[in-house]
């Protein structure tokens, strides 16, 4: 396989969550154009709006761990010894690895419940599965990534501090 077809596929998320935004921002530019100057606004907009925001928000939380991009306020842990750091990242990584199994868990029976009721959206009747289908989905690559992340983290620091 291509160089360029490996980085496509490892970076799935940061590639939807792009061609969204670019999709919700040229939607968002042409709609201003069509209220304010021709007259006719898109009637349909906030519905496709809504889409591109959850897929944008949701595909770019499992690039965000990839990355290191999240966000972490590190002020108090940081002034605390080595030891007490490690021991709290291990409390810290637990309880992020515990949250997303939990909203994953969640989002299955909420996306299941989208389909049993073939709830539509009502301008241009978009299954709302298909809406929120991306969340579990998301939500598995960000416990994966955030599992890379400590795994990777973990052993960069050991070889750092001389260690095995």
């Amino acid at each position: 396989m291509g160089q360029n077809f490996k980085r496509v596929i490892k970076n799935w998320d940061i590639c939807i969550a792009s061609l969204m935004l670019l999709l919700l921002v040229a939607l968002t530019f042409s709609g201003v154009i069509m209220r304010y100057i021709v007259g006719k606004p898109y009637t349909w907009l906030e519905e496709v709006q809504l889409f591109c925001m959850v897929w944008i928000v949701f595909c770019a939380g499992g690039a965000a761990f990839r990355t290191g991009n999240h966000v972490a306020i590190e002020i108090l842990v940081d002034s605390f010894s080595r030891k007490i750091q490690r021991g709290i990242q291990v409390i810290i990584d637990f309880a992020v690895l515990a949250t997303l199994s939990y909203l994953c868990l969640q989002s299955v029976g909420y996306v299941r419940l989208f389909i049993s009721s073939g709830r539509l959206t009502s301008m241009l009747r978009i299954p709302y599965w298909l809406i929120y289908g991306i969340v579990p989905v998301a939500l598995v690559s960000m416990i994966a990534n955030c599992l890379y992340t400590v795994h990777f983290h973990r052993k960069t620091k050991i070889e750092q501090e001389g260690g095995v």
